[in-house]
């Protein structure tokens, strides 16, 4: 028995003579549709075409569903639920249009920014989950590309034709001391001025790293670098007991109290990093990354009630 099916029959066709079954009258079908009565009575027309047999006889102007139709209303109901259910698994599947939405995030965003954007999605998507994904800049964005993660929040560091991004906030660069360093009461203070010094870094492939790495190329020489972690939380630490200074970004400042001093960079050695959301250009019209999207915008615009002001960066430009 052949299993080819007539090209008359359609989805649209069965999902407009399920609205007729249901409703028993053109008008009504089409307004429920949103179409008008002769489009229905033309798609129920092909659709008995396609099926080789009488769906409706004709009692004046109006049809009456036959055996048939009812016969074939139970499969249509069926087979529209199936492969509403077998499209929705497809693009879960693929990471969109799921319930949850998985997003990377860099450790230092984890203390305002995360916890922000979080609850200001769940104003706006009460049903929507979130799962958060920590991880280096380049962590994060080789899992963007691979589908692991659906978005993220991270540093953006150079265009890529294949992600959009909108941007959040721009951050500092700070030289970093324990309290009680000799350093802690300069107002400013330049790379050349600690050459001497011990430092603690991240490892390869954090924005952070990048940006330390940077400033001391600008300053004409490779740090004394004693301890390199993989978490900012840790550089923190060891900076706060003594074992090194380092370089870290303005928006972590205020977790370890006063007892982590954060001085301003003299200009030449001043280094500046965007954060910002990032999702691949195909998943654009994703719902769930719109939503993110939207409430990064009004992130954006609004400067958030927790941001920290920073008279290094201007008075349009903001670290949280």
């Amino acid at each position: 028995m052949s299993k080819e099916i007539c090209d008359e029959i359609t989805f649209r066709k069965l999902e407009i003579f399920l609205a007729y079954m249901e409703k028993g009258n053109l008008a009504k079908a089409a307004e429920k549709l949103e179409m008008s009565s002769v489009s229905v009575h033309r798609a129920l027309h092909s659709l008995e075409t396609g099926v080789r047999c009488s769906l409706f006889r004709h009692e004046g102007r109006g049809l009456i569903p036959t055996e048939a139709a009812r016969v074939l209303s139970e499969t249509a109901s069926s087979v529209l639920d199936l492969m509403s259910h077998g499209i929705q698994t497809t693009r879960e599947a693929a990471g969109m249009y799921a319930n949850k939405i998985r997003i990377g995030t860099m450790y230092s965003l984890t203390s305002q920014t995360v916890p922000r954007i979080f609850i200001d999605l769940k104003s706006r998507c009460p049903h929507l989950g979130a799962e958060f994904v920590l991880g280096s800049n380049t962590d994060l964005t080789d899992k963007l590309k691979r589908g692991q993660v659906d978005a993220t929040l991270m540093a953006i560091l150079s265009p890529d034709s294949e992600i959009e991004t909108i941007e959040l906030f721009v951050d500092m660069i700070y030289f970093a001391v324990p309290a009680g360093s000799r350093y802690a009461a300069y107002e400013s203070i330049g790379l050349d001025e600690v050459r001497d010094e011990s430092f603690v870094s991240l490892t390869g492939g954090f924005a952070t790293s990048k940006g330390f790495h940077e400033a001391f190329l600008r300053a004409g020489f490779a740090p004394r670098i004693v301890m390199e972690v993989g978490d900012i939380f840790a550089v923190m630490n060891l900076v706060r007991g003594g074992v090194g200074y380092s370089l870290l970004p303005g928006r972590v400042r205020n977790l370890f109290g006063d007892q982590i001093t954060f001085i301003p960079l003299k200009e030449e050695f001043q280094v500046r990093q965007t954060i910002g959301l990032c999702f691949l250009r195909v998943r654009e019209r994703d719902p769930n990354l719109l939503a993110l999207a939207a409430v990064c915008r009004m992130a954006q615009r609004n400067e958030y009630s927790s941001a920290i002001r920073d008279p290094q960066i201007g008075p349009t430009e903001y670290s949280t």
